[in-house]
């Protein structure tokens, strides 16, 4: 077998039995809108069946985390109040470790801000008043105008300031729109300062999940590069990228060695399954029945077998391609089980 080059690592025992705590984002892995993703539903029961613990972590701070979890039930998925974990609730930590108990912090955002400050004994206002200790701002699809503007006055005002995350976009029916990223941007250029941030790909929202849902042998899993598996990366942790949601075969194409999850699967059917190794002679990648190599620069994939075992394959003859050559190969043509659009 060829030396493994990819960073994508074999594991001789299922990922379900390797490791004990599956911290999962939600859209695009576990459900995407209002339908869950086909094999969620029974890879995670089949996860959990095993023991393994399972945490639902969400950037999204606007959805207490009970609503969050009733959202998961609805669709079949086994999940409690606890398994839920926000970056409001990691912002709410963050913010407590700063001010005192009982102290009024003004909320830029929607409900999950004001369940997370009380949990923490702390009082969320939308008012400025004298009595105002802190700022927290995260997604709030209904927040008025005036909301923002005084809250920003009060961060120019030296505040300590606490944002959810830095998501530049949420999902809608119409495509992405703007997300908190771009209002906490706003909010800081106005204020010519940054805010401390809870959400991935930041640490916060992690140590929240261990410390809630429990674990010694975490793994990520998540269907974005940037906030998902940069997450993971910035804590130590390993991870795993399901390609159900945003990330596709052109942005597998370009992904340096560095910026490589530990593991790729089609979807969390992966979860029950061993990670075969990546054989590979010269140009050609083989994993269980899928060959895929690079030609005239242009991904090929041919044999029959397991998905995820495609996805694999087709990962490593790219990541072969452009450390040997520097230039990323072209996938166009190529389409794996489970795929997105491009």
């Amino acid at each position: 077998m060829g030396e493994n080059r990819w960073v994508l690592r074999p594991a001789e025992r299922p990922l379900d039995q390797t490791y004990d705590l599956a911290a999962l984002d939600l859209d695009g892995v576990v459900y995407v809108g209002d339908h869950a993703v086909p094999g969620a539903v029974a890879g995670l029961e089949a996860a959990r069946r095993q023991g393994m613990h399972l945490a639902f972590i969400t950037n999204n701070a606007s959805r207490p985390p009970s609503v969050v979890a009733a959202h998961l039930r609805d669709l079949g998925v086994p999940a409690g109040d606890s398994d839920v974990v926000t970056s409001a609730q990691a912002a709410a930590r963050l913010v407590a470790g700063q001010v005192p108990a009982g102290s009024q912090v003004y909320v830029i955002g929607g409900s999950g801000l004001h369940v997370a400050l009380a949990e923490r004994d702390l009082v969320p206002v939308v008012r400025i008043t004298d009595d105002v200790q802190a700022v927290i701002q995260g997604y709030g699809p209904d927040m008025p105008w005036h909301q923002v503007i005084d809250g920003a006055i009060l961060v120019k005002e030296g505040l300590p300031w606490v944002a959810s995350n830095m998501d530049l976009t949420v999902p809608t029916p119409r495509g992405p729109g703007p997300g908190n990223g771009a209002l906490v941007n706003l909010v800081a250029g106005y204020a010519g300062r940054r805010p401390q941030v809870a959400g991935k790909p930041e640490r916060p929202l992690f140590d929240e999940t261990l410390a809630r849902v429990g674990g010694e042998r975490p793994l990520v899993v998540g269907d974005r590069l940037d906030t998902d598996i940069d997450g993971a990366r910035n804590v130590g942790w390993d991870s795993l990228l399901v390609m159900t949601g945003v990330t596709t075969l052109h942005d597998l194409a370009t992904l340096t060695a560095a910026d490589r999850p530990t593991y790729l699967g089609a979807d969390l059917g992966c979860l029950a399954l061993p990670v075969p190794p990546v054989d590979a002679e010269g140009s050609a990648c083989r994993v269980g029945g899928w060959t895929a190599r690079v030609e005239d620069g242009r991904l090929a994939v041919t044999g029959d077998g397991d998905r995820h075992d495609w996805w694999r394959a087709a990962a490593a003859a790219l990541w072969t391609h452009l450390d040997t050559t520097g230039e990323p190969a072209d996938p166009d043509g190529t389409s794996g089980p489970g795929s997105v659009t491009p």
